[in-house]
């Protein structure tokens, strides 16, 4: 190779570099909301809901108001959380969340289900301190009752939503650890099946343990959408427990009657990337009636 055509391939590959780190740079800082609609005639009243995961501390603008302001034009009956909304890292500052919940708790039911990272703190208090107290004591304050493998009814709308936290075992790298068939049953107990049932489980691995345990929609995060996406064909690259391609990277996947939404994150953490990934809120109309599955997008 000629030094002209070496100086133009050097040229070449600097931009296309450039070009990635500026959508990089872009992608980190902004958010979609993506729109679902789910149908069921066990729900006897239309219900809208917000559902965050995985915001890892990040702020959209000053105290979030970019993500307070978006949440408040949806103007949901409920936020559902699908985990990990704080980074479990020694001597992090709970603010960012604790600030954020607190504004919504003012204003909206908040239903919080688990990730590993709030796992994470109340089993290493040796790295942690206080710090799973200290949360745990925060959002008391305001009003938020976390569902750990716990659950609540919303008789009104004929709902019930359980939150699920399962082993760390479950979370571990290079590889998807065998679910015994009645491991959730031991944790959850077993769903009604006249009530329609959110499950919330921050894991989307085992999406078919959660739909053979009994869940209509299964809520669930952790894979940050597979940080980089793959222009066209949309896939995502790797998960958090660095596995290429994973099955379940984000969006709406269907096994038999149960739906699962995966939200692809608001936030990152130890690896900061998002490469044709920008961060996420769902928001998700519950609506009485028949079988009907929809979504849209919207950028913010």
């Amino acid at each position: 190779m000629g030094a002209k055509n070496l100086d133009v391939v050097i040229t070449v590959i600097a931009v296309i570099l450039v070009v990635l780190v500026w959508i990089m740079l872009y992608d980190s800082n902004r958010f979609v909301v993506r729109h679902y609609f789910l149908r069921d005639q066990r729900i006897k009243k239309p219900v809208k809901a917000v559902v965050l995961a995985d915001l890892h501390n990040k702020r959209y603008g000053k105290e979030n108001e970019r993500l307070l302001q978006a949440i408040d034009e949806i103007r949901p009956d409920m936020i559902l959380i699908a985990g990990d909304i704080l980074t479990a890292k020694p001597k992090a500052s709970l603010e960012t969340a604790v600030d954020l919940l607190t504004k919504l708790a003012g204003k909206y039911p908040i239903y919080y289900g688990n990730g590993n990272h709030e796992h994470r703190l109340k089993l290493y208090p040796e790295n942690y301190g206080d710090m799973a107290e200290r949360y745990e004591e925060a959002l008391q304050k305001i009003g938020i009752r976390r569902l750990v493998n716990e659950h609540t009814v919303l008789e009104e709308s004929g709902i019930c939503i359980y939150g699920s936290e399962i082993d760390k075992l479950y979370y571990k790298r290079f590889g998807i650890q065998p679910m015994d068939p009645e491991y959730l049953k031991s944790l959850l107990g077993q769903p009604s099946a006249e009530k329609y049932t959110i499950l919330i489980a921050h894991n989307p691995d085992y999406f078919p343990k959660y739909a053979d345990w009994g869940a209509d929609l299964v809520l669930a995060g952790h894979v940050h959408g597979g940080m980089v996406r793959v222009p066209i064909w949309g896939k995502g690259v790797v998960s958090p427990n660095v596995r290429l391609f994973p099955k379940y990277d984000g969006g709406e996947f269907t096994l038999g009657k149960t739906r699962m939404l995966l939200s692809r994150g608001l936030g990152m953490h130890t690896i900061p990337i998002r490469l044709f990934n920008p961060g996420e809120v769902l928001e998700v109309d519950l609506l009485p009636g028949g079988e009907e599955a929809g979504g849209s997008d919207e950028g913010k």
